[in-house]
């Protein structure tokens, strides 16, 4: 099919799987202690992180030259969402200059993330999948905020980290449509994508097995 069609279905596939993404739900089975937002941002500045440094990785391993620079502009993007919500956490009372998010390693979806070689399964998997989660895990925490009674953190993430993840989205795809143009490209672009939304839905399961925790942001 042509890249357009591939491009429409996958999307239309991606959003029947994301609505089972319900708001009780999360991505990370990584807060410790109560569930409040001092705790969940600290599971943001891991979520960002690995965003960041995934972005990074593939961008010196990339050819081609629209996808280097999508991949630059991501990398800036989560950076900044780290900095800005750190910023955030002083502000609530915790000190992340001493926090390492990194300390327990790598999450499961960074290191599939990370096995990815080529550009089309890269741009499925990261910018038009991941982010397409985040957007929702956004909103949801967004609506966790306010009702906690946390106007500000929720405007940083409307105003601010949302609207970036819809960007990067976006970013995502036009490259699938520049390049997700074969049979062979498209088939590689659904496998990457499925497994995505497979791992965000295992992780989701395994979150609330394991503290039954819910509204964790994405990055």
């Amino acid at each position: 099919m042509d890249a357009e069609t591939f491009v429409r279905e996958l999307d239309a596939s991606n959003r029947e799987i994301l609505r089972r993404l319900e708001p009780a739900e999360t991505l990370k089975p990584e807060v410790e202690g109560d569930l409040n937002i001092v705790n969940l941002l600290k599971v943001a500045l891991k979520n960002e992180i690995e965003a960041s440094e995934i972005a990074a990785r593939w961008m010196v391993t990339t050819d081609e030259v629209d996808v280097k620079l999508a991949l630059a502009r991501q990398v800036g993007d989560e950076a900044k969402h780290y900095r800005m919500i750190a910023d955030r956490l002083g502000e609530l009372g915790f000190d992340a200059r001493g926090f390492d998010p990194l300390a327990k390693g790598y999450g499961p979806l960074f290191q599939y993330l990370d096995t990815l070689k080529t550009t089309v399964e890269r741009v499925a998997a990261g910018q038009f999948t991941r982010e397409a989660i985040a957007i929702v895990k956004n909103r949801q925490f967004i609506e966790f905020c306010e009702a906690a009674g946390d106007p500000e953190t929720a405007r940083l993430y409307r105003e601010t980290v949302e609207p970036d993840e819809r960007h990067h989205h976006e970013l995502g795809r036009r490259l699938l449509l520049r390049y997700a143009t074969s049979p062979e490209a498209q088939e590689a672009a659904a496998r990457a994508a499925a497994r995505t939304l497979e791992m965000a839905e295992e992780l989701q399961a395994l979150a609330l097995r394991s503290a039954g925790i819910h509204h964790a942001p994405g990055c």
